[in-house]
């Protein structure tokens, strides 16, 4: 991948930390700009094109939660991958960030370059996969997934779903019946070059089970999960 073809939109409202991550980037070969808050980066990602976003929480105007919100309602920016990086430490703000679509919860103060190969991993995931062929499709008794479109077919209802959540539920019916541990499943479909706690799993799973799945994904208790067949 070569970073002067990804530009990175910066939204935090501390010029010191605009400044360095500006920087460090520009350094590291990537296009950045910045914003000062969630609205002034909604306009950005309106008129550029953004390939990553970095995202402080709190901040004056419009907030990190409800620009990320936004984003993920919004069909044009919904896979852009969003990286929170926040003094915030709380493990309440690091699920809500989950539930809402981040892809990754970092806390300051952190070296630029551990940041910078957060991104780049975060790029590589979001690379679109490959046209799916017919034996792609998985099909059981109750459910119907198509990877070419992200879309789940569930006792004859579809709704597309967003990446990670559908990367998970794919992952786990192409296994089906066998248990995995939240280490096994975050290192298949987030990437072991991507750091995110076990609580990544957790979140993405009850969004699965909140929509249609509640009898599909099961908890193994004290191991991980399984899809049964």
């Amino acid at each position: 991948m070569k970073t002067g073809e990804k530009t990175i939109l910066i939204v935090d409202d501390e010029q010191d930390i605009r400044d360095l991550l500006v920087y460090n980037m520009k350094k590291e070969g990537f296009n950045t700009i910045a914003a000062r808050n969630g609205k002034e980066g909604l306009v950005l990602l309106e008129s550029e094109k953004i390939d990553a976003v970095v995202l402080d929480l709190m901040m004056p105007v419009m907030d990190g939660l409800e620009m990320c919100k936004l984003v993920r309602a919004n069909e044009k920016f919904n896979e852009i991958p969003i990286l929170f990086l926040t003094a915030k430490d709380s493990e309440i703000d690091e699920v809500l960030a989950l539930e809402l679509g981040s892809d990754s919860y970092l806390k300051k103060p952190i070296s630029p370059r551990i940041l910078i190969s957060h991104i780049k991993a975060l790029l590589r995931r979001s690379v679109p996969a490959a046209a799916s062929t017919p034996q792609d499709v998985i099909k059981m008794t109750k459910i119907e997934i198509d990877p070419a479109t992200y879309t789940v077919t569930y006792k004859g209802k579809s709704e597309q779903l967003p990446r990670k959540e559908f990367e998970l539920l794919y992952f786990l019916a192409k296994n089906k019946n066998r248990i995995f541990s939240r280490e096994q499943i975050l290192n298949s479909v987030w990437g072991q070059d991507v750091i995110v706690g076990d609580r990544t799993v957790d979140v993405h799973v009850r969004k699965l089970r909140d929509k249609l799945y509640q009898d599909v994904i099961v908890t193994a208790r004290g191991v991980g999960y399984k899809i049964n067949a």
